[in-house]
């Protein structure tokens, strides 16, 4: 397909056990992983969390009731009044930039793939196998989003400060633990 970045397989291999942990300027948001229903999504995250993509990116979507989204590497250079009023930053607008590749879809096989509140899924754009680094946090059940969207993800702790994330605030880091 003209125009569209390849298709990544990740090289990490899951255990089904890791749990990320957000640090935002919020506070903490642990994650209990998906790798036995999301094994492509889950990998692809790690390492990308391992390699510091994330490190400074700011959230730069919010619709209150439906989800918050981070993970564009555009925001990191950005200013927080720059990613709320959207401007473009010195590498994009926010909620353009991406790893410079796309994964396969895993909603269609994932039979967990449940937009629960505090999912954490892939955003991705009109063709289903778009995914690469943007996710969200789903604010209250989005079930109507459970056959487009590849969650890999439930919130185990931090509901509180997923709650109380804006335009503009900050992933200082996301580890992953029990890898």
């Amino acid at each position: 397909m003209f125009g569209l970045d390849p298709l990544y397989t990740p090289e990490r291999q899951v255990t089904g056990t890791e749990v990320a942990v957000f640090d935002t300027n919020k506070g903490i948001i642990k994650v209990q992983l998906d790798g036995k229903g999301a094994p492509i999504h889950v990998a692809n995250f790690c390492e990308l969390a391992e390699s510091g993509f994330y490190d400074n990116t700011k959230f730069h979507r919010l619709v209150p009731g439906f989800v918050v989204q981070g993970g564009d590497p555009n925001t990191r250079e950005m200013s927080v009044e720059d990613v709320v009023l959207g401007n473009p930053g010195p590498d994009g607008i926010p909620g353009t930039g991406g790893p410079g590749y796309r994964i396969k879809e895993e909603f269609s096989s994932n039979p967990n793939n449940s937009h629960v509140d505090g999912a954490l899924a892939m955003a991705r754009s009109q063709d289903p196998n778009s995914a690469g680094s943007q996710f969200y946090f789903c604010l209250g059940p989005q079930h109507g989003l459970d056959s487009g969207y590849t969650v890999f993800g439930t919130t185990i702790e931090g509901m509180d400060v997923i709650s109380q994330l804006k335009i503009g605030d900050v992933i200082n880091s996301i580890r992953i633990e029990n890898a």
